[in-house]
This record gives C-alpha cells, sequence and structure tokens, in this order.
C-alpha cells in the first residue's frame, strides 16, 4: 500500500506545478457552481494559501533589496528606478486609455438600474490619500512598523537606504578590517536569507494547489452564475481591454518591438506568476512567485528585478487604472448620465495618480474607485453594485498588473544589460538562433 502511494505521488509531483494549480483552478470553480453554499466552508484553506504568500512578503523583499544594493552603485540605481518608474507611468496612462476607449464602443450598464442597489447603504470607504500624502509615506517614520503593517513602499525605501549604507560603509572601509568584513558578512546572510526564502516560496506554491482549489470553489458558490450573467457585459470590457493591453501594449510593443524576442517565450516564462495573480488577486501576495520566474525563466540579473518587481506591486497598477475609467462609465451608464471629453480626460489623469497609492492586495481599488466617481460627480453608492462580482475581474485586473511588471522588467534590464538571453525560455527562442546564425555567416563576435 505504501508503494502505492509513494509511486502516485511520485506521479502526480511529476506534473509541472503550473498545470497542478490551472487544474485546480478549473475544478474549483465547477465544484462552487455545482455545490453552491457548502462549497463557502473551504474558504479558510484559501485564506491560508494567500497568508502563506504574505508572510514572505517583507522578508524577500527586504533581503533581496539590500542584495541588489551589494552590486548596484546609487548612480546605477537612479538611472534604473527612473527608467522603471517612466515606463510603469507611461503603461498606466496607456492602460487608461484604452479601457476609456473600449467602455465607449461597448457601453457597458445600458439597459440596468440601480434603482435597488441604490437603496441600500452607501458603501463604507476610507479617504484616499493625495498625492503628496502617497510621496511622502514612502519615507517611513518607523521602518519596522512600515514592516509590521505591510507598507511596502516604506519598507523599500529603508531596505534601499540601508543596502546602500551597507555599500558605501564597505567601499569606505580599508579591506580586511572589522567593518569591512561585517559588511561582507551582513550581505553573505542576507544573500542566505534571499535563497532560504525563495525555498519556502517553492513549499508554499505546493501547497497552492490545495488554496488555489479553496478559493476558487469559494468564490463561485457565493456569486453563483446569475451574479456573473447580470454584468456580463462589464467583464466583457474589461476583459477586452485587457486583452489589448497584455497583447499589443507588453507582447507586441514591449517584448516583440523593444526588448526583441519571441513574446511566447515571456508568456512561458511569466505563467505561474500569472495564473497565482488570477488565482489570488494580490499583486502583493503574487511578489515572491514573479520574482521567483523573473530569476529562474527570464533570466533576469537581481540588481533590476529585485527593485522594479516590488516598486511594480505597489505602484503599477495598470488593470486597477483601467478599471477605474470603465467603472466609472458604467456607472454613469447605469444612472443615466453621459461622461464629457473633458470628465473623460479627468478621470484618465485622476486614475493615474489614484493607482500609485492603491495597494496591491485584493479590493484595494474600491477605496480609489471613490475618488474617480467623486471626481466627475457619480454617486459612491453605485460600488455596491459591483461589489458582487469585483473579486472575478479583481483576478483579471491583477494578472494584467503582474504581467506588467514583468514586461517592464524585461525591457529595463535589456536597456541596462542585466538579462541573460542565453538562458530560461529565451534559450530556445529561434530569434536568437538566426542571429547565431546571421553572426557566424558574417564573422561578427
Amino acid at each position: 500500500m505504501a508503494s502505492v502511494v509513494q509511486r502516485a505521488w511520485r506521479r502526480y509531483r511529476s506534473v509541472a506545478i503550473i498545470y497542478r494549480i490551472a487544474a485546480a483552478f478549473v475544478l474549483g470553480s465547477v465544484v462552487g457552481l455545482v455545490v453552491g453554499e457548502p462549497a463557502t466552508n473551504l474558504q479558510p484553506l484559501g485564506d491560508l494559501f494567500v497568508r502563506l504568500l504574505k508572510m514572505v512578503i517583507v522578508p524577500i523583499v527586504v533581503f533581496t533589496l539590500v542584495m541588489a544594493a551589494r552590486n548596484l552603485s546609487p548612480k546605477n540605481l537612479g538611472k534604473v528606478g527612473g527608467q522603471v518608474i517612466f515606463l510603469y507611468l507611461l503603461t498606466t496612462g496607456v492602460a487608461i486609455a484604452i479601457g476609456l476607449g473600449v467602455a465607449n464602443l461597448i457601453d457597458p450598464g445600458v439597459g440596468l438600474h440601480l434603482k435597488d442597489a441604490l437603496a441600500k447603504p452607501a458603501v463604507e470607504t476610507k479617504q484616499a490619500s493625495g498625492l503628496a500624502s502617497v510621496l511622502l509615506n514612502i519615507v517611513p517614520q518607523n521602518p519596522f512598523s512600515a514592516m509590521a503593517e505591510g507598507k511596502i513602499l516604506g519598507v523599500i525605501f529603508f531596505a534601499l537606504a540601508f543596502g546602500i549604507g551597507l555599500t558605501v560603509v564597505r567601499d569606505e572601509a580599508e579591506e580586511g578590517s572589522d567593518v569591512y568584513n561585517g559588511v561582507q558578512t551582513t550581505f553573505d546572510v542576507v544573500e542566505a536569507g534571499a535563497e532560504v526564502m525563495f525555498k519556502i516560496v517553492w513549499g508554499i506554491m505546493e501547497y497552492g494547489v490545495i488554496g488555489v482549489f479553496a478559493l476558487m470553489a469559494a468564490l463561485f458558490a457565493q456569486t453563483g452564475p446569475e451574479a456573473i450573467l447580470s454584468l456580463f457585459k462589464l467583464f466583457a470590457t474589461l476583459a477586452i481591454a485587457i486583452g489589448l493591453q497584455i497583447s499589443i501594449v507588453y507582447l507586441l510593443v514591449i517584448i516583440r518591438g523593444l526588448v526583441g524576442h519571441s513574446p511566447m517565450d515571456f508568456v512561458r516564462g511569466g505563467k505561474d506568476a500569472m495564473v497565482t495573480a488570477l488565482s489570488i488577486r494580490s499583486s502583493s501576495g503574487t511578489l515572491p512567485v514573479t520574482m521567483s520566474n523573473a530569476d529562474e525563466n527570464l533570466g533576469i540579473d537581481q540588481e533590476v528585478y529585485s527593485f522594479s518587481l516590488p516598486l511594480g506591486a505597489t505602484i503599477n497598477m495598470d488593470g486597477t487604472a483601467m478599471y477605474l475609467g470603465i467603472a466609472a462609465i458604467f456607472t454613469a451608464n447605469v444612472v443615466g448620465k453621459t461622461l464629457t471629453i473633458s470628465e473623460q480626460l479627468s478621470i484618465l489623469v485622476t486614475a493615474l495618480i489614484a493607482s500609485v497609492g492603491t495597494a496591491g492586495v485584493p479590493g484595494a481599488s474600491i477605496v480609489m474607485m471613490t475618488v474617480v466617481f467623486t471626481q466627475v460627480g457619480l454617486p459612491i453608492q453605485a460600488i455596491a453594485f459591483v461589489l458582487g462580482i469585483d473579486p472575478l475581474l479583481d483576478r483579471m485586473r491583477t494578472m494584467n498588473n503582474i504581467t506588467g511588471d514583468l514586461a517592464v522588467t524585461t525591457l529595463v534590464a535589456k536597456w541596462n544589460d542585466a538579462i541573460d538571453f542565453g538562458t530560461g525560455v529565451w534559450a530556445d527562442d529561434e530569434s536568437i538562433g538566426r542571429s547565431d546564425a546571421l553572426n557566424t555567416i558574417t564573422g561578427d563576435d
């Protein structure tokens, strides 16, 4: 009997984790629809998976960012940081424009009525922070409180400052001195810690098969087919907009056009992170998997991805910003309001700024939605109407965010010669083969 179990376990483990998680995603959805309300009892198993991922966010950010400072001078850090932030803001602006364009063509919400929804108590929301507050909060008053509260921007700032401080002290100290050796030992400990965290991530992903199954079963047990069908037009609008953003902006323009490599290889390299994001709808929760894909599959140097990916999980909310525009047009349609061109331009600017301060956690976009709705005079109570299916929409938005993080990171890595196109998913890239053949013919090195 023991041998049978062992063989079954080995056969199960022989299937790639990504396919096991995909199967759990589908099976969990079916169970939720068929079983119904009792399936919500599985929610704690899914919550455990999310908690395990969140558990490693802060330590993995601290370890990898301090390690990045070991080999990255402040000058290069400024160059890389500027490129990353510029591309994140640019892709977010494009995402909002695409969302508004698709929403104007499809007109989601036309024919629906919010009379009953507006009769319910208004959605309780917190006042969103302004841009100045977001910028000030980058510098934590207490770095340990920032770590405990999961304020990633504050953690990033402190980890970078500490890592750069270590580098400066090392460069100023005499080689072989106690201070020099102490800094080197600190870097060695941090590097070991980073390796340990990635091993923990591997174990969490093994449990992820159960976690994803439970999350999807609970989701569909709560919403049911009627909730999804009643807002199918909104779902379709967001899906089409995200499809355009991923296929055109990320894959064709960035990966094929600017990076010069196969979009399909890029998708293979980032599929673990994309599926995880689709499952747990948290950019921050997916961060450990995103970092692992960037390192092992895409061959990106740690000095780039350890900065760009944690930052992207916090400020690069392309899918969220896109959804804010679509949700505004949807709400305007169901309350009989026509948004002018100037109001839609106002939505673009407001959503861009608001998305920078959107935390990479499930449901954070609801707070940002209040900012956009207030800007163009839409009723805040209308948010209640989309809360039922927001978890499903949030999954698509989060997958879009993660894909954008990896695409921008890949491009910045290429610009800074910090990616190995001869390893990982790029190793079988046909474009590399053609390039090598051409070099052989022309004699170029």
